[in-house]
């Protein structure tokens, strides 16, 4: 399975920027669909973010017109641009492969990383 190592989070006040960076453990260009996920204590994995190789993007309501995701196939990295955070989006951000736009949120095609925390407060 193909391992992911997310860094970039942080402490930033409401309103902030992060921009996190996800490098994969071998190439991506034969994984479909990349995706960000987040999980907030107490709270079940969110999937966020996803990117297609042909460069489709789909969107949680959650994130949309805030997040914007991108990926670099020749450099097996994907990166997730935040704009305008919140509280809520205090979390452990992860990323993971997907089958598909269309498949189950929680199916995944590598192996959970570490993650790297956001936190959101004034």
């Amino acid at each position: 399975q193909v391992h992911f190592v997310e860094s970039g989070g942080g402490l930033v006040q409401p309103g902030g920027s992060l921009r996190l960076s996800c490098a994969a453990s071998e190439t991506t260009a034969s994984i479909y669909v990349m995706a960000w996920y987040r999980q907030a204590p107490g709270k079940q994995r969110e999937l966020l973010a996803s990117i297609t190789s042909f460069g489709i993007t789909d969107y949680a309501d959650s994130v949309k017109d805030r997040f914007t995701i991108s990926r670099d196939s020749a450099k097996n990295t994907i990166a997730l641009q935040m704009n305008g955070l919140k509280l809520e989006d205090t979390a452990v951000y992860y990323c993971n492969g997907r089958p598909g736009l269309r498949s189950g949120s929680s199916v995944v095609t590598g192996s959970w990383g570490q993650g790297t925390q956001v936190t959101v407060s004034s």
